[in-house]
């Protein structure tokens, strides 16, 4: 049974309760939640897009790459 209310304690913002929400957008959502994302990192780094040979960092940040 999903939880059909809002909440604002950091103990249920788990990353599976994140996937759970992610995986209820429709894909219009989700590609308008990709768009906002893209738009506030360029926002921030407008060279981000330069920058090249990204290198992962130790903790949960996952280096993503152009095949």
């Amino acid at each position: 049974m999903a939880n059909n209310f809002i909440s604002h304690d950091r103990q249920e913002e788990t990353p599976e309760a994140k996937t759970r929400w992610f995986q209820s957008l429709t894909i219009e959502e989700r590609m308008d939640m990709l768009c906002t994302f893209t738009d506030l990192i360029l926002s921030a780094n407008q060279t981000i897009a330069e920058q090249k040979h990204a290198q992962p960092i130790a903790g949960r940040i996952r280096v993503l790459s152009k095949a």
